[in-house]
């Protein structure tokens, strides 16, 4: 219930949780953790899989998978049929124009959670800047920018 918003909704929790409060990686780890989520391809919730095979291989890794995915699913498929017959009514409508903002605020939320963890320099910092800025007002696809900034890394400048 938490991920309205899609699975990125749950990544500042995910941080507090393996980071602040169970002290299983860095704000460094966790940051490159979630670059490498995204740049894989598959589900954007990859970031469990790694997470958890961080913390205990294969195993921990398995365990998250099957943890984050499997009781939503079923949840969805549930509710989804629900969703789908009062398609119409008008409760069903304001409750998804409510959910919008909702969802917006928690994406942003994990926007924020990762700059504050990735970003230790002033090029860094700039790097997020220019990169929100040209996701927002540009068409250009989001892993031109990612590609960009890895090389910005491999040069060492971030």
């Amino acid at each position: 219930m938490l991920a309205f918003g899609g699975a990125n909704a749950v990544i500042p929790e995910i941080h507090r949780d393996v980071v602040a409060v169970s002290g299983w990686m860095t704000d460094q780890q966790f940051a490159d953790l979630f670059a490498i989520s995204q740049a894989a391809p598959g589900p954007n919730i990859l970031i469990v899989s790694l997470v958890g095979y961080q913390v205990a291989g294969v195993a921990g890794a398995l365990v998250t998978t099957a943890a984050m995915c499997g009781p939503t699913c079923l949840f969805v498929y549930f509710a989804s049929q629900a969703w789908h017959r009062f398609r119409h009514a008008r409760w069903r409508i304001v409750i998804q124009a409510g959910i919008v903002p909702v969802s917006i605020g928690l994406v942003g939320a994990a926007a924020i959670v990762l700059a504050r963890a990735a970003d230790h320099t002033w090029v860094a910092v700039l790097v997020t800047l220019v990169t929100a800025a040209l996701t927002f007002w540009t068409r250009i696809h989001p892993l031109w920018m990612f590609g960009a900034a890895g090389l910005l890394g491999l040069a060492g400048l971030v």
